[in-house]
């Protein structure tokens, strides 16, 4: 049986670019080589495409080959670019290790769509969702679940920071992995905290301070056949959770640690996995994405934040919840490959 041309794209040009790198190479360590053919697309910081043998090489060499996912659903296919010459390479998936904007927020979704070739993870329109933390919000109070309360600033405006309780939490409105987050606690920091936002994203969510525990659920799957992970929590010794903002996450964070499976009750857990289904479905989702959320002393479970293209890294919070509830990376691989085959023959 002929593999799988499967084209892997990583690096990117948002501000999660390491992480990505790191992903990257997970995958590469745990995809079948007796079933899948890797091509490995490195996006450089600068967004040059180049074609790598492997994920583990310095994506600024020269030598490297210009790469193109051609946008012609003839081709359905990658043209590599060398001198006046022009190799055809034909997929038959893509699978997007990109993290941030221009990687899950829809816009490479797009450039898929256009070629008419199936990929791993959320369309365009769940994508954009779940990265603007505002629409997510809107979306998902639409359908019952609960969700902080937030303002949001438009740039160029400057809000009143006398109509703020606080503590308040600003952020930027699509950026991921805690870059330009704050904590606020009073009105004399609010607007440092905004210009410290803006370097991510010109929307800027202001969000009231939950009081709960962080809680974390990975989903798996298409429409309504979906496959919930282990339940994780955030262990917190002081501060807030700021995830891959360590200098060398690999070895541990400073002020939190994750507790897989949570310790919480049974019943609390699969009221958690039932949540985190109902956001994944209110916003569209497919393929898989990481639900966030808080846990409050009544019971209630309240949306913190989807990523939909979580990392895959070895301290990251998605494989380890699978790998909690028996499904190795290998499997989970295996798994959003025949699932993105699936959805575009729908």
């Amino acid at each position: 049986m002929a593999k799988l041309k499967v084209g892997i794209i990583f690096g990117g040009r948002s501000e999660e670019h390491p992480i990505s790198l790191k992903s990257a190479l997970e995958v590469a360590r745990h995809i079948d080589a007796e079933q899948y053919e890797p091509y490995w697309i490195g996006i450089t910081r600068g967004g040059e495409w180049k074609l790598c043998e492997r994920p583990d090489v310095d994506l600024e060499n020269d030598s490297l080959r210009a790469v193109v996912l051609s946008p012609d659903p003839r081709t359905r296919g990658l043209l590599v670019i060398q001198g006046g010459d022009v190799e055809t390479i034909a997929l038959d998936v893509v699978f997007p290790v990109l993290h941030g904007r221009w990687g899950e927020d829809g816009a490479i979704q797009g450039l898929f769509e256009l070629a008419d070739i199936p990929y791993v993870g959320c369309d365009i329109a769940s994508s954009a969702l779940a990265m603007d933390k505002s629409l997510a919000y809107v979306v998902v109070a639409a359908a019952g679940i609960a969700t902080p309360a937030f303002w949001t600033v438009a740039s160029g405006e400057s809000p009143d920071p006398t109509r703020f309780e606080y503590p308040v939490f600003v952020k930027p409105a699509r950026s991921g992995s805690s870059f330009g987050v704050s904590k606020v606690d009073s009105g004399d920091e609010l607007a440092g905290a905004i210009e410290a936002a803006r370097k991510y994203d010109s929307k800027v969510l202001i969000e009231s301070a939950v009081v709960g525990s962080e809680i974390g659920c990975a989903i798996l799957g298409n429409d309504s056949d979906l496959f919930a992970g282990e339940v994780d929590r955030v262990a917190l010794t002081h501060g807030f959770f700021r995830i891959h903002q360590e200098s060398t996450p690999e070895t541990g964070s400073e002020n939190s640690t994750f507790i897989v499976p949570a310790d919480i009750p049974a019943a609390v857990r699969t009221r958690v996995q039932e949540a985190g289904k109902a956001i994944y479905r209110a916003l569209g989702c497919r393929g898989l994405a990481r639900v966030d959320m808080f846990l409050l002393e009544d019971g209630t479970v309240m949306l913190n934040e989807v990523n939909t293209l979580p990392g895959m890294t070895t301290y990251s919070r998605y494989p380890r919840m699978m790998a909690a509830a028996g499904l190795s990376l290998s499997d989970v691989i295996d798994r959003l490959i025949a699932l993105a085959i699936a959805a575009r023959s729908r």
